[in-house]
């Protein structure tokens, strides 16, 4: 399979490096889990990583979210597919969503259990509802590569589980940054370790547990 690559990137703020340099493969189809401590680079290097892979079908689930607080959840994940029709069809949609659009939508919330807040505004949701609503635009935004940062940090366990379980689903190859070294070990192919800017471990999932994971925080 043909691999994404970086090849000796590395991040700066101002005088600091933060990350790098930095190389690293993903092959087409896999899973990869960025784990390390908060601060160790995964935002960065995912950011990274979108800039690169953008051209090639990458999709970024940023932590921060990008929900837009006045619009309807519904529309926050129309947002996603904005690119695949015309500038009056977004706008009109805006007005009155088209039924196709809305059975297109439908589906992707249930499947997150976020359906019976369709209509209502993203900014009157809890931390991990709007985490939801983000999955589920992103996944109607559909493409080749997801880059999700921290994408299930709000949710309890099954939840969890169950968003992480769509998104990957949705996306045939994954890098997902995560703090939950369990969840990580079931979802990811491979486990890539970050500490100090660079790479500190890098193994396949089944080579690894959890403690070998907690030595990175």
């Amino acid at each position: 399979m043909t691999a994404l690559s970086l090849t000796d990137v590395v991040a700066d703020y101002g005088d600091l490096r933060v990350l790098g340099p930095l190389s690293l493969d993903v092959v087409r189809g896999q899973t990869v889990a960025l784990v390390g401590k908060s601060g160790a680079g995964k935002s960065t290097l995912l950011s990274l990583m979108y800039q690169q892979w953008r051209p090639l079908g990458a999709a970024l689930m940023p932590q921060d979210l990008g929900l837009v607080p006045a619009l309807s959840v519904f529309h926050n994940v129309y947002m996603g597919g904005l690119k695949r029709h015309s500038t009056t069809h977004n706008l009109l949609s805006l007005l009155r969503p088209f039924k196709r659009d809305i059975e297109q939508i439908r589906p992707v919330l249930k499947t997150l259990d976020i359906d019976h807040k369709c209509w209502t505004a993203a900014g009157e949701l809890s931390g991990g509802q709007r985490q939801r609503v983000a999955a589920a635009r992103v996944i109607h935004q559909k493409g080749e590569v997801l880059l999700a940062d921290e994408p299930a940090s709000a949710l309890d366990g099954p939840m969890a589980e169950r968003v992480l379980a769509a998104l990957t689903d949705a996306y045939p190859t994954s890098v997902l940054a995560m703090h939950d070294v369990e969840l990580a070990l079931h979802f990811a192919d491979r486990v890539v370790g970050i500490a100090d800017g660079g790479i500190a471990l890098d193994e396949p999932r089944d080579r690894l547990q959890a403690s070998d994971l907690l030595t990175l925080y």
